[in-house]
């Protein structure tokens, strides 16, 4: 990834950011996935760059550092004695028309990645590599020698004319052709890709296209005679066999390694070749033999860490306050439980009683304590106004009556009062339990980020480092 990948401001944060995380998922994927099969020979099959083409010199440079430490390929890489082999792709060098403009793109490329078209050989199997992005390019008349299509198919020409003593494998960036909605097997995870075709205006070269064109691909296969194509560019796994004059010829294409890149399932494959001469009555493409590997969906898994960081969220805001809360509901409890225990009870000193009103001249009435000699069973309606021994007078019951109202009164005004009051309360203390919850859930929090944080950015870095 690149300032060209995602419309972001060159070295802003976001970009940094997206680029990190990127370069991270392959740098584990190739460490961890990748490197323990101990590989003997590592295939790169082209797009090391999103930009290339558009990079200055500098930005080129920086890209090239990032593409050296993710698969271990700097001076301090661990692994550089595996042998590895380079593709170009067209978002290293581009297309024909780009060439014409910008001929130290191919240039740099050859300097740092080595030669475009060129074979070597695993093995009892023979790999040829060539340059896809140039097949279909015009030739420019009067000056062969420097045109790049030329340089191609003369490279094409001189493998057909060797003895084949080997089983080939080509090696191509740009997949070979095939009709529109041709099924790509059951590992595509995305709309299959038909082909589309740009041309410069100006010049009338090619500027774009998703597969090599219909001549070239036959040509090809004429002419090198495969048993097996090996591609990219299309960023996902697609498996079509080809007819030629020699039989089906089963072409791979191998999906990208970056999650980032438009794909859900990024892999990588496995290719195993023989190290025995097959023997002229066996089939060669037995010599070979491919396996699919996917990696991580790391989109998934930060869905999920997504979704427990949500739980963990709801979890610290809804679980009761381990305080107040359940001190108050074990206060309850033993409260309830004393109560129909048959708990002891302090003793009122009023139940062994009884009060008796006297009158005087004036009117004055008086209360008297006396002792209760007997408990009373029932009191009768003339006990709610007249007890023990009292002597109900007129006045008396006139200042009683207007007692009892104002009682009433009181006792109305006081139960308003106290609703008021309990309303108030209640909507202060929920306000007061919203509050301490949130301040409850943000003290966790900040708990659990200072606990995993660390340990987040250790295990981070240690990946990016090692």
């Amino acid at each position: 990834m690149d300032k060209t990948s995602l419309g972001l401001a060159p070295k802003s944060l976001a970009l940094e950011i997206a680029q990190f995380y990127a370069d991270l998922f392959m740098r584990r994927a190739f460490f961890s996935s990748i490197v323990p099969f101990k590989p003997d020979v590592i295939l790169f099959l082209g797009d090391y760059f999103d930009g290339g083409p558009y990079l200055s010199d500098e930005e080129w440079q920086e890209s090239l550092s990032r593409f050296k430490h993710i698969f271990g390929l700097n001076a301090q890489g661990r692994y550089k004695n595996i042998p590895v082999f380079y593709l170009p792709g067209n978002h290293d060098i581009g297309y024909a028309s780009l060439h014409n403009q910008r001929p130290k793109v191919i240039k740099r490329y050859e300097k740092e990645f080595g030669m475009r078209n060129y074979r070597f050989t695993v093995g009892k199997v023979d790999f040829i590599a060539i340059d896809a992005q140039t097949l279909d390019d015009k030739q420019k008349s009067g000056r062969p020698q420097e045109d790049l299509a030329s340089l191609t198919w003369n490279f094409v020409n001189n493998v057909s004319m060797d003895v084949q003593l080997n089983p080939r494998v080509l090696l191509t960036h740009i997949p070979l052709y095939r009709r529109d909605w041709t099924s790509c097997g059951p590992h595509r995870g995305s709309p299959v890709i038909n082909q589309r075709v740009l041309h410069a205006v100006d010049s009338q070269e090619v500027a774009y296209q998703n597969y090599v064109l219909e001549e070239s691909s036959n040509r090809l296969l004429e002419l090198i005679k495969p048993v097996l194509i090996l591609s990219g560019h299309d960023h996902d796994q697609c498996t079509v066999s080809h007819n030629s004059k020699f039989g089906p010829i089963k072409e791979q294409t191998v999906g990208t390694i970056n999650w980032q890149m438009g794909n859900l399932y990024p892999s990588f494959m496995l290719l195993s070749a023989s190290n025995f001469t097959l023997p002229n009555t066996s089939h060669p493409e037995e010599a070979i033999s491919t396996h699919l590997c996917f990696l991580p969906m790391q989109t998934h898994i930060y869905i999920w860490y997504l979704s427990l960081f949500v739980l963990t969220l709801l979890a610290l805001l809804l679980w009761p306050t381990s305080g107040l809360s359940v001190w108050n509901h074990c206060s309850n409890l033993i409260v309830s439980c004393n109560i129909f225990g048959g708990g002891t009870k302090e003793k009122n000193e009023d139940e062994n009683c009884e009060y008796e009103m006297i009158w005087d001249a004036e009117g004055s009435m008086h209360l008297v304590k006396k002792a209760l000699n007997a408990p009373i069973a029932n009191l009768s309606e003339r006990g709610l106004v007249e007890r023990g021994n009292a002597v109900m007078r007129p006045t008396a019951k006139k200042h009683i009556s207007q007692d009892i109202e104002a009682s009433m009164n009181v006792d109305l005004g006081a139960d308003v009062d106290s609703m008021l009051k309990m309303t108030t309360r209640t909507s202060k203390s929920k306000t007061k339990i919203v509050i301490q919850r949130l301040v409850r859930t943000f003290r966790m929090l900040t708990i659990i980020a200072a606990v995993n944080l660390p340990l987040y950015m250790m295990l981070l870095f240690k990946d990016w480092i090692d």
